[in-house]
């Protein structure tokens, strides 16, 4: 993956991930949400203002075998169950988590090398949070709690305006919803500029999907990416390479095995629909899509191969594969950063959905 092959891999850009079992995190996520017996419909306002956990307050949606909880820190996924199974590699609502499991990543996702970019003629500098790599990784709203602005049975609105501050100049307001049918779990955001000058903007997802006992090695994976970034040691791109012969080649489903990956990835096919398609299969013979519409033209992928010392979880417990709108250091490249004039709004929709 990296062209000094595996320097850096002690530390994790996950770090760890708390353990839960099903019991238990059913327990968790189901008592941090005060919507959980609610009648379809428009849910008051008050339901919005039961008690906070250390991920903001929480948002449960449910449609059939589909039940959600989407927490207001980061407006993270914090749980995907389908029939009443947890899917998802997570955490219990009292603990932030580590990782940026299930964060929406704003402004920028993945790295900015050395925390400096310039745009419109002006050299910017970010913070620096992540002195091993000298980086400022996956923007700045990770731990600001978004405002709800609808919350239903089956889907939930929440809102966040981010100020001009130092590094980023600009004010973009972000507004997020995520709604659970028969088939799964669906995110749109929508970014648009509400300053006087224009403004860049990128982002992802950082959900994880959960292995079974085997781990990671044992899932199946359909990756419909052409080419992957070669990087350096500190994970900033190189260069690109086609996946054609090489360990990352997914194209044709199969099982993931001891490959390690925190890679990106583009050049991705698509369906008739203009959806790029991953596919999962579970250890049990379940299967898992993520989809994700041409607003998104990256992926990538980290296979949970360093967790942290001070978590009892084994590596390898789960899996993110990150719809992306622009790859690592694009902030530094230019590479399909999307500038919003003022005014101007662009919208990006990714699922999850189990087999039927």
């Amino acid at each position: 993956m990296n062209d000094s092959d595996t320097a850096g891999r002690g530390w994790s850009r996950r770090s760890a991930l708390t353990t839960l079992t099903a019991t238990t995190a059913a327990t968790a996520l189901g008592a941090g949400s005060a919507t959980a017996q609610s009648a379809p419909g428009h849910r008051g306002r008050g339901h919005d203002r039961h008690e906070q956990t250390a991920n903001g307050r929480l948002y449960e949606i449910r449609s059939g075998h589909n039940r959600a909880v989407v927490a207001g820190v980061a407006a993270t996924l914090l749980s995907w169950r389908v029939d009443g199974e947890e899917m998802l590699l997570t955490h219990d609502p009292s603990d932030p988590g580590e990782g940026y499991q299930g964060k929406t990543i704003l402004p920028w996702p993945n790295r900015i090398d050395r925390g400096s970019y310039e745009f419109g003629g002006e050299r910017l500098q970010v913070p620096i949070n992540e002195p091993s790599r000298q980086a400022a990784l996956h923007g700045l709203m990770n731990f600001v709690e978004w405002e709800p602005v609808r919350h239903r049975s089956d889907s939930v609105r929440l809102r966040y305006l981010l100020h001009p501050q130092y590094g980023y100049p600009f004010s973009v307001e972000f507004s997020i919803e995520y709604a659970v049918d028969h088939h799964g779990v669906r995110c749109t955001l929508t970014a648009e500029n509400r300053g006087s000058t224009a403004a860049p903007v990128g982002w992802a997802n950082h959900t994880y999907l959960a292995a079974g006992p085997g781990g990671t090695d044992r899932m199946r994976l359909r990756l419909p990416a052409e080419t992957y970034y070669r990087t350096n040691d500190r994970l900033i791109p190189t260069g690109t390479a086609a996946v054609s012969g090489t360990e990352y080649d997914f194209r044709e489903e199969r099982e993931i095995g001891t490959t390690e990956m925190d890679t990106a990835f583009k050049d991705l096919a698509r369906d008739g629909d203009g959806h790029a398609v991953v596919r999962f299969g579970l250890e049990d013979g379940r299967e898992v899509s993520l989809w994700m519409d041409e607003a998104y033209g990256y992926l990538q992928v980290y296979t949970d191969d360093a967790p942290s010392e001070d978590r009892e979880r084994p590596a390898r417990s789960g899996i993110t594969v990150e719809p992306n709108t622009c790859p690592p250091n694009a902030f530094v490249t230019g590479e399909a950063v999307r500038v919003l004039r003022p005014g101007e709004r662009h919208t990006a929709t990714w699922g999850l959905r189990s087999a039927d």
